[in-house]
């Protein structure tokens, strides 16, 4: 197992992790590294790139929670290869089988690997508006994902969740305290996240992005995001397992999160007050976000897609 020190780009959120002995030693397994969050929790980081043959659709962060009885995985991995190498992680990291999976969204790597971990044995519990999303969208994606990662999609059957959350579920499992919420749509119509309040580590699935730009899509709501976000804002974690990025604090959560959120909304009300069209969207400013990865490739669009979703609100 190698191992490496994950160094972030971004002086303040180096000063941050060292002030809260966020370690990032990590164990790597192809493109996968996995952090340390708190005794027996982990971060599994996927790249940030698109899905590709290299990464098997498994470009996000899942999560681990060992317990006494049996490891519960966050996200599954976008494949059944994708499940099978967040499997050699895990393996590395515990000792415990997974006994349980947590889908905390409608993205195909909160959810199409689900198939790999059932034959293991793992219980899969998501939320009930995520398995409508993905018994709408499934078949989309497994043709999305066999033009990304081509031949890495054979074997991958949708599996839908045994146990479906409407608004929360709380598990008692080997002396782990785990509390699943699904507070509203975000990036997917059904988010959720993922709470351990002893250890006060969330893990937040598609609402938080760090270090890269959300994406709005057409099946995101701009403005229940929000109100995802204040969900998790209310719980003051001191731990934040963001779905994209490395673990971090709810101040770096935020700043590249809600503020990103805040900022396009409110411009893009300012832009149809004004009079302006779709068209003009695009240009409405986003500047102060134009650090962040993938800036380029998505920021227009959101704001196309803002646009849409505000000029009926």
């Amino acid at each position: 197992m190698a191992v490496c020190w994950r160094c972030n780009i971004a002086l303040m959120r180096l000063v941050l992790a060292i002030a809260l002995s966020s370690h990032s030693a990590a164990a790597m397994a192809g493109d996968l590294i996995a952090h340390d969050v708190a005794p027996g929790i982990w971060a599994i980081e996927g790249p940030a790139a698109q899905r590709d043959p290299q990464n098997l659709g498994n470009n996000a962060t899942f999560g681990l929670i060992d317990t006494s009885d049996g490891a519960v995985l966050v996200d599954p991995g976008g494949t059944r290869a994708g499940a099978q190498a967040l499997h050699a992680v895990v393996r590395e990291l515990t000792r415990q089988p997974v006994v349980m999976v947590i889908d905390t969204g409608g993205q195909d790597h909160r959810w199409l690997g689900n198939g790999y971990w059932k034959e293991q044995g793992a219980t899969i519990v998501a939320s009930a508006d995520a398995v409508a999303d993905h018994k709408a969208r499934g078949s989309l994606q497994l043709t999305m994902l066999s033009q990304l990662v081509g031949d890495a999609v054979a074997g991958t059957v949708p599996t839908y969740a045994d146990v479906m959350v409407d608004e929360e579920h709380i598990i008692e499992l080997g002396g782990r305290r785990i509390e699943v919420y699904h507070p509203a749509a975000a990036h997917t119509p059904g988010d959720s996240f993922v709470w351990l309040p002893r250890e006060r580590v969330v893990f937040t699935g598609d609402i938080v992005y760090v270090g890269r730009l959300l994406g709005v899509m057409e099946f995101s709501s701009s403005a229940s995001w929000l109100d995802a976000f204040t969900a998790i804002e209310a719980l003051d974690p001191v731990h934040v397992v963001p779905g994209h990025g490395a673990p971090t604090t709810l101040a770096v959560a935020q700043a590249d999160t809600r503020d990103y959120l805040v900022n396009l909304r409110e411009r893009v009300r300012e832009h149809i007050d004004a009079g302006g069209d779709i068209i003009g969207s695009v240009d409405v400013d986003q500047s102060a976000f134009s650090h962040l990865a993938q800036f380029e490739a998505l920021a227009r669009r959101n704001a196309q897609t803002v646009f849409q979703q505000m000029e009926w609100e």
